[in-house]
């Protein structure tokens, strides 16, 4: 049964599904040599560090990320909480608010129209906790993508974080592009193409395999 979008326990993250683990080994020898070196690897422990996210939270910070660094989202998104009470404000607060209130958190005027525009949306239905869990991919994408500021990139990244959706490429990533030209051995930052080619065989796991790729960089084998 898969949990609501609103509802992420404050539970240390699960090890990585073995039998997704498996598959991924056997599919691809290269990916293989990064699982092997990972082997207590916990996918979504990064969001231990995060409090608990429904759909709303989740897009902020998504909106928020975009094209900067992690440390940069999280400076600004602490700012939005402290303007907030210390937390991230509802759909409803936000739309109520000031848009300045945005702007001085450190929010370019279009991330904040962005936001605005997603809460109209979730304030008028059009967008909800359960709708988006009862959404295809296919169905998510689409819906979030109809707001001005929200590309592929965000939305993918919604179904990973949000949704925990276990077939997501991040194909527009340049960090994730890097990665795998390193790994792989490419001369190049791989096309979209070589992208796809590469990543046809680890579906429908592909969201593990993302995962394993961004440890392969960011974390110590262990």
């Amino acid at each position: 049964m898969s949990r609501s979008v609103g509802a992420r326990p404050q539970q240390r993250a699960a090890l990585a599904d073995r039998k997704a683990r498996e598959f991924l080994r056997k599919a691809d020898p290269v990916l293989g040599g990064v699982i092997d070196a990972h082997p207590a690897f916990r996918p979504r422990a990064w969001l231990d560090e995060l409090p608990p996210l429904d759909a709303f939270g989740t897009l902020i910070f998504q909106v928020v990320g975009q094209q900067l660094s992690v440390a940069a989202t999280r400076t600004i998104v602490s700012r939005i909480e402290e303007r907030f009470g210390g937390r991230l404000p509802s759909a409803a607060e936000l739309l109520a608010s000031d848009p300045e209130v945005l702007r001085t958190a450190g929010l370019s005027a279009r991330k904040g129209a962005t936001l605005r525009a997603l809460a109209e949306r979730f304030v008028d239905g059009r967008l909800s906790d359960a709708a988006l869990e009862r959404m295809t991919d296919e169905e998510v994408e689409a819906a979030l993508t109809e707001v001005s500021g929200i590309g592929p990139w965000s939305a993918h990244g919604f179904l990973l974080v949000a949704l925990n959706r276990p077939d997501v490429f991040l194909t527009g990533d340049i960090a994730l592009r890097r990665v795998i030209q390193r790994v792989y051995g490419f001369d190049h930052v791989p096309s979209e193409a070589e992208l796809l080619e590469t990543s046809d065989r680890w579906r429908p796991y592909r969201s593990l395999a993302v995962s394993y790729l961004f440890a392969s960089e960011y974390e110590e084998p262990r």
